[in-house]
């Protein structure tokens, strides 16, 4: 999918990439590759060197929402690898198909085959917190951990928030005005972030051009909202961080995580929202950290 992605703008503007922002120093430095992987390629952003973590976006979003994240993992002595998914963002030349979460973990599985790593730690949020666990069940000897960085899909119903909006004819993933696009930023942060009405126009003018896809691939994404109900676990090293505010899946999806994960830590974070990796990253970081080190 080429994609006009709102995770990139807020990138841009807070390392002011953007006309008219005063720029701002760069967290770290990074490079950015591309993998051919069957018919299409991936793209991805690397960052530092030592033991690997890859990390996973969730629906609509890009690679860019872990970027400070990532910095910090680099400056602790990690190499970090952040894939736009199969789809997402730069990652293009792939059909309606691919967007099922198995195929996702597939073409992943070959992408890091391709970068020749072959033992690493996995996390995810929203629906890349899906893939992550589902990546873990199915290939636990290359898998090290697995961590649930902000809320996972598919433990929990959509929040009451969520399921208003939608019960009234509006998904805020899919905007078609700026009263959604406003509406989908208050969902997904504790602070939204002020964007100029020009970086609102254009994100939603994405969404309205490109409707019909961006319905087919919530449709998809929808056929997973129990993936984390099924199956047994693996006694894999499990981390799950989730926030207090999180108004697209309740913090009580924590609890019933657990309750699937026996051995997971679990850590509700005050004051965070969903996107806890972009709002609240060097706290998530440092729970993070911790977990790694115990490994």
């Amino acid at each position: 999918m080429k994609s006009f992605c709102w995770v990139g703008l807020l990138i841009s503007l807070t390392l002011g990439l953007l006309p008219g922002v005063t720029p701002a120093a760069t967290p770290c430095e990074f490079t950015q590759g591309q993998t051919p992987v069957d018919d299409g390629s991936i793209v991805y952003n690397h960052y530092g060197q030592g033991p690997t973590i890859v990390l996973l976006h969730g629906l609509f979003a890009d690679k860019e929402q872990w970027h400070k994240l990532a910095c910090l993992l680099e400056d602790s002595g990690y190499s970090v690898i952040a894939p736009d998914l199969p789809g997402y963002g730069k990652s293009v030349g792939f059909p309606l198909p691919v967007y099922r979460l198995e195929n996702q973990v597939k073409l992943l599985h070959q992408f890091l085959g391709a970068l020749n790593i072959r033992r690493y730690h996995v996390a995810g949020s929203s629906m890349g917190g899906t893939i992550a666990a589902m990546i873990s069940r199915q290939y636990p000897r290359e898998v090290r951990s697995l961590a649930f960085i902000g809320s996972p899909q598919g433990i929990i119903e959509w929040s009451p928030a969520l399921q208003a909006a939608i019960s009234e004819g509006i998904n805020p993933f899919i905007p078609i005005d700026v009263a959604q696009f406003d509406l989908e930023m208050s969902l997904l942060f504790v602070t939204p972030p002020v964007l100029p009405i020009e970086v609102k126009e254009a994100a939603v003018n994405e969404y309205v051009t490109r409707n019909l896809h961006y319905q087919q691939v919530w449709n998809i994404d929808n056929l997973y909202t129990t993936q984390l109900t099924k199956g047994r676990w693996n006694g894999k090293p499990t981390l799950v961080i989730w926030g207090q505010k999180d108004q697209i899946f309740s913090v009580k999806g924590a609890r019933k995580l657990k309750a699937r994960i026996p051995r997971a830590r679990v850590i509700r974070l005050p004051d965070a929202g969903h996107l806890l990796m972009m709002e609240n990253s060097t706290e998530a970081v440092r729970h993070y950290l911790r977990f790694l080190r115990r490994q």
